[in-house]
């Protein structure tokens, strides 16, 4: 069980009650040791509000919210004008989005393995489908693919072989998961169609995904929306742990096709009951999810993002329902 608490909501709520709820439920958050005074969190470069952000794909990033992930506005190739001119980050001093010192990686990996720690690394969220739609705008790059432009076969086998890059340093860590986080789905279908995803980005996920496989390190993957028409070529790139999201894909589709077979990271509900419902439907909703996906033998993770506009009673309900069903077996 985990319990992620976005940036922004230690400034959209009372954070003394943030602070109790902490520290009131260790098995999510061991170790937790409250901190005196106010809560300072650190905002991502392009989490922060009236600074936009220029990331090394030369892509616009804006936020309206400190600590929520602000979107591109600024595509540096909304027109192939730029694209004889137009380069790759290096993947030496860049993960693509953020800046990296590879030294002081390493540094914190060996320090992590020292402790026990699971070493989980990863390419930044929106590495490749994303990546392009920031560089093209999501208009143009459709139009691409229906049109087969050669200039996007170019520009993906840019994007998958910064990608590559990254992720052979990471793997010179010896990491035990790399994550392949990237958003394909909306509230209903992928956001590119299953023959569009096989022909354009399917290759690169088997291309970056495929090294890790050979050196035994676990692949994961995150995707929010409905990736119901995407699972099966997923599975085939090389995605062992998946992390999708529970009610929009169904959990009755999800049992029946991962259950078992593939981990299930599940990404519990933000959008309705945990927003909306009561704490008792909350409790109905995480007990539901333990008993039609775990068992005995394992398979299951879950995951919940907290965002700014769930009641405190809600995020106690469920942070108490996590803890209640983490060993809980139908």
């Amino acid at each position: 069980m985990a319990f992620h608490i976005n940036a922004a909501c230690w400034h959209h709520y009372e954070q003394e009650a943030l602070k109790d709820l902490l520290a009131s439920h260790p098995l999510l958050f061991p170790g937790y040791e409250r901190p005196a005074g106010k809560v300072e969190p650190h905002y991502a470069l392009n989490a922060r509000a009236g600074q936009p952000y220029t990331d090394p794909w030369d892509c616009v990033w804006e936020t309206e919210d400190d600590g929520i992930i602000g979107a591109v506005h600024g595509h540096p190739l909304e027109s192939w004008d730029r694209f004889d001119r137009y380069q790759m980050p290096d993947p030496a001093v860049t993960d693509g989005t953020f800046p990296v010192d590879w030294t002081k990686t390493a540094a914190r990996v060996r320090q992590a393995k020292a402790t026990g720690e699971l070493v989980w690394a990863g390419l930044p969220h929106g590495h490749t489908f994303l990546r392009l739609q920031d560089i093209r705008g999501y208009e143009n790059l459709l139009v691409d693919m229906a049109d087969d432009d050669p200039r996007l076969r170019r520009l993906i086998a840019m994007v998958a072989e910064f990608n590559y890059q990254c992720v052979l340093r990471w793997l010179a860590l010896e990491p035990a998961v790399i994550d392949y986080a990237e958003d394909l789905g909306m509230q209903v279908g992928p956001m590119i169609s299953p023959a569009q995803f096989r022909r354009y980005i399917k290759p690169v996920y088997q291309k970056i995904m495929q090294p890790a496989r050979e050196r035994g390190c676990i692949v994961a993957m995150h995707s929010d929306g409905d990736i119901r028409s995407l699972a099966d070529d997923l599975v085939d790139a090389g995605v062992q742990v998946l992390n999708l999201q529970d009610l929009v894909n169904g959990l009755d589709w999800i049992a029946e096709k991962f259950a078992g077979r593939v981990c299930i990271n599940l990404d519990i509900d933000r959008q309705s009951i945990t927003r909306f419902g009561t704490p008792e439907q909350i409790d109905t909703l995480i007990r539901e999810e333990v008993a039609k996906l775990s068992s005995p033998q394992g398979g299951l993770m879950m995951i919940y993002g907290l965002y700014p506009g769930v009641p405190l009673q809600n995020i106690q309900a469920l942070m108490d329902a996590m803890e209640k069903y983490a060993a809980y077996h139908a």
